[in-house]
């Protein structure tokens, strides 16, 4: 079967049964991600899906704020799999839009740092990832959600929106790099002087703090890369792993941030790490900023951390492959 291509503005054939479906992919490509021209892209990924025998329908998205829509509108109209393009921001939003309607999630990972692709072993490069949607073998992905929005790195309130705001900007003077994610940390903590006044309750336990940043974190592969071991084998076995940052001068935060990029950051002696499946977030100014996966949105307070497990499944290498 080759490969059908199709943009946001197609057309989306809604009048097809279902069921017809149920063997087809939707490709949700966020126009956005990536350093590759958009159109090049679509056309390799065609090409692409068209070696592999895929039926395919690519859905070109140019606004971040659509992709949801998409990717549920894709889901409704009985595609068996809905695969996003971007990045981790890209796959979240795609990944809480299908949750629990039964659709597969793939993934063509085009972000910075592609911590789900990675984290599932996926290759980095667009086309090797559609050798995956053509081989690979469905797994649950564990999902979390705060306030029911689902996040699948982590999610946090505090200074990290701050950064994430900061990141787009020098994204957009200089481009989107490692580099200039990482400069953005320095620019943004130099300027942050809003810690969390908070009642923090995990797993019904509490805790007071003031902290800079309550980061709640759900992928154990992230946690690797900084060397936190302990935290990843209790993410694996179902629990979160809750940061609280330790309270200081922007300078202090900058060095902690530098200590943390140089994995020399420990668990007990630098900051407080709690672990659990339910945790309450109670501030004294209820309307926060909550980063989700890189991307910022406006919640009201409290906020609440569950595990939703059993909702999503991911194509990934199928083991020994």
């Amino acid at each position: 079967m080759s490969a059908v291509p199709a943009t946001a503005t197609d057309a989306t054939d809604a009048d097809a049964p279902p069921r017809e479906r149920a063997d087809e992919t939707c490709v949700i490509l966020n126009a956005g991600s990536g350093k590759r021209r958009a159109e090049a892209l679509a056309a390799s990924l065609e090409r692409e899906f068209a070696r592999h025998g895929l039926a395919a329908r690519l859905r070109l998205i140019r606004k971040g704020s659509q992709l949801e829509a998409a990717a549920r509108q894709a889901a409704d109209e009985g595609f068996g799999t809905v695969v996003a393009g971007g990045g981790d921001g890209t796959i979240n939003a795609v990944a809480g839009a299908i949750a629990g309607s039964g659709a597969r999630l793939g993934v063509i990972p085009l972000g910075t740092f592609n911590y789900v692709a990675r984290s599932l072993g996926l290759p980095e490069t667009p086309e090797e990832a559609v050798e995956v949607l053509a081989t690979g073998a469905p797994r649950p992905l564990p999902l979390g959600e705060v306030n029911g929005r689902v996040f699948l790195n982590n999610a946090s309130l505090g200074a990290y929106a701050k950064i994430l705001e900061t990141r787009e900007s020098v994204y957009h003077r200089f481009g989107r790099s490692r580099v200039a994610a990482h400069w953005s940390v320095v620019t943004a903590l130099a300027e942050f002087r809003a810690p969390l006044n908070a009642k923090v309750t995990v797993d019904g336990e509490v805790t007071r703090v003031r902290t800079p940043l309550a980061f709640v974190a759900n992928n154990a592969f992230q946690l690797e890369q900084f060397d936190f071991f302990e935290a990843a084998e209790r993410v694996r076995g179902g629990e979160f792993a809750l940061f609280l940052a330790p309270d200081g001068e922007p300078f202090d935060l900058i060095r902690f941030a530098a200590a943390l990029g140089l994995k020399t950051l420990k668990p007990g002696r630098d900051f407080e790490m709690l672990y659990g499946k339910d945790i309450l977030v109670e501030t004294r100014r209820t309307r926060r900023l909550v980063a989700r996966d890189g991307e910022r949105e406006k919640m009201t307070g409290p906020f609440h951390f569950l595990r939703k497990d059993g909702a999503l499944e991911v194509l990934a290498p199928a083991e020994g492959g």
